[in-house]
Protein backbone atom coordinates (compact mmCIF):
# COMPACT_ATOMS: atom_id res chain seq x y z
CA UNK A 1 0.00 0.00 0.00
CA UNK A 2 1.44 3.11 -1.02
CA UNK A 3 2.59 5.60 1.98
CA UNK A 4 0.15 8.14 1.73
CA UNK A 5 -2.64 6.12 1.50
CA UNK A 6 -1.55 4.34 4.63
CA UNK A 7 -0.83 7.55 6.49
CA UNK A 8 -4.55 8.77 5.58
CA UNK A 9 -5.72 5.19 6.28
CA UNK A 10 -4.23 5.67 9.91
CA UNK A 11 -4.94 9.41 10.63
CA UNK A 12 -8.98 8.37 9.64
CA UNK A 13 -8.78 6.02 13.04
CA UNK A 14 -8.28 9.34 14.93
CA UNK A 15 -10.17 11.16 16.60
CA UNK A 16 -10.06 13.73 14.33
CA UNK A 17 -10.02 11.73 11.44
CA UNK A 18 -13.22 10.06 12.56
CA UNK A 19 -14.48 13.85 13.05
CA UNK A 20 -13.60 14.91 9.58
CA UNK A 21 -14.99 11.60 7.84
CA UNK A 22 -18.63 12.45 9.72
CA UNK A 23 -18.79 15.89 8.82
CA UNK A 24 -18.16 14.70 4.98
CA UNK A 25 -20.72 11.82 5.15
CA UNK A 26 -23.37 14.72 6.53
CA UNK A 27 -22.20 16.53 3.18
CA UNK A 28 -23.30 13.76 1.43
CA UNK A 29 -26.34 13.04 3.16
CA UNK A 30 -27.48 16.73 2.87
CA UNK A 31 -26.86 17.00 -0.71
CA UNK A 32 -28.84 13.51 -1.05
CA UNK A 33 -31.76 15.48 0.33
CA UNK A 34 -31.08 18.55 -1.09
CA UNK A 35 -31.24 16.61 -4.61
CA UNK A 36 -33.97 14.63 -3.77
CA UNK A 37 -35.92 17.65 -2.71
CA UNK A 38 -35.18 19.43 -5.77
CA UNK A 39 -35.49 16.20 -8.27
CA UNK A 40 -39.28 16.26 -6.67
CA UNK A 41 -40.75 20.15 -6.79
CA UNK A 42 -38.69 20.92 -9.94
CA UNK A 43 -38.76 17.97 -12.03
CA UNK A 44 -41.75 16.00 -11.07
CA UNK A 45 -43.94 18.21 -9.27
CA UNK A 46 -43.31 21.88 -11.97
CA UNK A 47 -43.87 23.73 -8.70
CA UNK A 48 -41.47 26.40 -8.99
CA UNK A 49 -38.70 27.23 -11.82
CA UNK A 50 -35.23 26.45 -10.97
CA UNK A 51 -33.80 29.22 -8.81
CA UNK A 52 -36.76 29.00 -6.22
CA UNK A 53 -36.79 25.11 -6.25
CA UNK A 54 -33.17 25.36 -5.66
CA UNK A 55 -33.72 27.77 -2.54
CA UNK A 56 -36.22 25.59 -1.28
CA UNK A 57 -34.39 22.49 -1.82
CA UNK A 58 -31.19 23.42 -0.09
CA UNK A 59 -33.12 25.39 3.08
CA UNK A 60 -34.98 22.10 3.15
CA UNK A 61 -31.21 20.12 3.24
CA UNK A 62 -30.08 22.58 5.86
CA UNK A 63 -31.99 21.36 9.06
CA UNK A 64 -30.88 17.68 8.83
CA UNK A 65 -26.78 18.89 8.24
CA UNK A 66 -27.30 21.31 11.19
CA UNK A 67 -28.67 18.75 13.26
CA UNK A 68 -26.50 15.53 12.27
CA UNK A 69 -23.26 18.39 12.15
CA UNK A 70 -24.09 19.06 15.53
CA UNK A 71 -24.77 15.58 17.43
CA UNK A 72 -23.20 13.24 14.48
CA UNK A 73 -19.87 15.15 13.30
CA UNK A 74 -19.35 17.35 16.54
CA UNK A 75 -20.65 15.03 19.51
CA UNK A 76 -23.01 18.02 20.92
CA UNK A 77 -25.63 17.64 22.12
CA UNK A 78 -28.21 19.54 24.82
CA UNK A 79 -30.03 22.89 23.28
CA UNK A 80 -27.64 25.39 20.63
CA UNK A 81 -26.50 28.32 21.40
CA UNK A 82 -27.77 30.93 19.48
CA UNK A 83 -24.91 33.40 18.63
CA UNK A 84 -22.04 30.28 18.77
CA UNK A 85 -23.66 27.72 16.58
CA UNK A 86 -27.31 28.63 14.72
CA UNK A 87 -26.22 31.68 13.40
CA UNK A 88 -22.70 31.01 12.34
CA UNK A 89 -23.87 27.88 10.56
CA UNK A 90 -27.07 29.49 9.22
CA UNK A 91 -24.94 32.68 7.79
CA UNK A 92 -23.20 30.01 6.31
CA UNK A 93 -25.58 27.70 4.59
CA UNK A 94 -26.64 31.27 3.21
CA UNK A 95 -23.76 31.84 1.65
CA UNK A 96 -24.02 28.70 0.13
CA UNK A 97 -27.72 28.87 -1.25
CA UNK A 98 -26.74 32.49 -2.74
CA UNK A 99 -23.79 30.07 -4.48
CA UNK A 100 -26.42 27.51 -5.43
CA UNK A 101 -28.35 30.25 -6.71
CA UNK A 102 -25.84 31.47 -9.58
CA UNK A 103 -25.70 27.75 -10.65
CA UNK A 104 -29.37 27.35 -11.18
CA UNK A 105 -29.65 30.98 -12.99
CA UNK A 106 -27.23 28.90 -14.87
CA UNK A 107 -29.24 26.13 -15.76
CA UNK A 108 -31.70 27.70 -16.46
CA UNK A 109 -30.28 29.56 -19.04
CA UNK A 110 -28.58 26.32 -20.45
CA UNK A 111 -32.02 24.53 -20.39
CA UNK A 112 -33.94 27.18 -22.14
CA UNK A 113 -35.75 25.59 -25.17
CA UNK A 114 -34.78 22.14 -24.21
CA UNK A 115 -37.57 19.19 -22.27
CA UNK A 116 -38.22 19.24 -18.85
CA UNK A 117 -36.55 16.28 -18.24
CA UNK A 118 -33.30 17.91 -19.82
CA UNK A 119 -33.48 20.89 -17.93
CA UNK A 120 -34.12 19.22 -15.00
CA UNK A 121 -30.92 16.70 -15.67
CA UNK A 122 -29.29 20.45 -15.79
CA UNK A 123 -30.74 21.99 -12.65
CA UNK A 124 -29.63 18.91 -10.74
CA UNK A 125 -26.55 18.53 -11.89
CA UNK A 126 -25.91 22.15 -11.50
CA UNK A 127 -26.96 21.93 -7.79
CA UNK A 128 -24.30 19.14 -6.86
CA UNK A 129 -21.87 21.05 -8.71
CA UNK A 130 -22.60 24.08 -7.21
CA UNK A 131 -21.86 22.37 -3.71
CA UNK A 132 -19.09 20.74 -4.92
CA UNK A 133 -17.30 24.03 -5.32
CA UNK A 134 -18.70 25.29 -2.56
CA UNK A 135 -17.34 22.82 -0.14
CA UNK A 136 -14.01 23.26 -1.41
CA UNK A 137 -14.09 26.89 -1.14
CA UNK A 138 -15.33 26.82 2.54
CA UNK A 139 -12.57 24.38 3.07
CA UNK A 140 -9.84 26.52 1.46
CA UNK A 141 -11.29 29.61 3.06
CA UNK A 142 -11.18 27.98 6.79
CA UNK A 143 -7.52 26.61 6.17
CA UNK A 144 -6.65 30.10 5.23
CA UNK A 145 -8.63 31.60 8.14
CA UNK A 146 -7.29 29.28 10.98
CA UNK A 147 -3.60 28.73 9.08
CA UNK A 148 -4.58 25.23 9.06
CA UNK A 149 -1.65 23.01 8.31
CA UNK A 150 -1.57 20.71 4.93
CA UNK A 151 -3.48 17.36 5.18
CA UNK A 152 -0.41 15.43 5.08
CA UNK A 153 1.09 17.38 7.60
CA UNK A 154 -2.21 17.34 10.08
CA UNK A 155 -2.42 13.55 9.86
CA UNK A 156 1.27 12.60 10.56
CA UNK A 157 0.92 14.89 13.57
CA UNK A 158 -2.42 13.46 14.60
CA UNK A 159 -0.66 9.75 14.19
CA UNK A 160 2.49 10.70 15.54
CA UNK A 161 0.06 11.68 19.09
CA UNK A 162 -1.51 8.99 19.15
CA UNK A 163 1.36 6.83 18.82
CA UNK A 164 2.95 8.53 21.93
CA UNK A 165 -0.49 8.76 23.80
CA UNK A 166 -0.02 4.56 23.25
CA UNK A 167 3.21 4.76 24.31
CA UNK A 168 2.60 7.02 27.48
CA UNK A 169 0.00 4.14 28.03
CA UNK A 170 2.27 1.47 28.51
CA UNK A 171 4.81 3.18 30.21
CA UNK A 172 2.66 3.85 32.86
CA UNK A 173 1.64 -0.17 32.89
Amino acid sequence: MPEPLERLLLWLNTKEGRKILRYSGVSVISTAVSFTVLFLVYGVGHIWSEVPSTVFANTVATFPSYWLNRNWAWGKSGRSHLMKEVVPFWVMSAFGIAFSIIGASVAHHLGHGRSHTEATVLVLLANLVSFGIFWLAKLAVFNRLFHVPSLLEEIDEHIDAEAGEATEDVSLR
